[in-house]
């Protein structure tokens, strides 16, 4: 824990409500997370002239976000081993004995993948969404 970065004022946990505990009621903090994303959607509508009553989120679940950066590292030529890895599965193509006898943690494959996949989301945000 002591090689984890520190984000300032959240000493101990980098995913928390409080800054002294881990995160543990996930229902009411995804609730919070999608009123913010409600608010800032009919922010954006409003300042480009939509009426913002009319804008609503589609329901998503967390686990989507797990679904969306594992097929964003497939698409950017990530291997399924590393993106298993990941995602801390013990599937794909190395399962089975070769898991057993695997212990190699792919850390700097982790970090090279996750690190992919942060630019092209960065690139997405700042094309505006346009997906190509």
């Amino acid at each position: 824990m002591a090689a984890l970065p520190r984000i300032a004022g959240r000493p101990g946990y980098i995913f928390t409500r409080t800054g002294t505990a881990p995160i543990s009621d996930y229902s009411s903090s995804k609730a919070k997370l999608d009123a913010a994303m409600l608010a800032i959607a009919r922010e954006d509508a409003s300042r480009s002239g939509h009426d913002p009553k009319g804008i609503k989120i589609k329901p998503w679940r967390l686990h989507d976000l797990r679904r969306t950066c594992s097929t964003g590292m497939a698409k950017l030529g990530q291997p399924i081993h590393v993106v298993e890895a990941v995602l801390n599965h013990r599937s794909g193509t190395i399962s089975g004995v070769a898991a057993v006898y695997n212990r190699y943690q792919y850390l700097a494959e982790k970090r090279a993948a996750l690190e992919s996949w942060g630019s092209d989301v960065e690139r997405l945000i700042a094309s505006g969404g346009d997906l190509r």
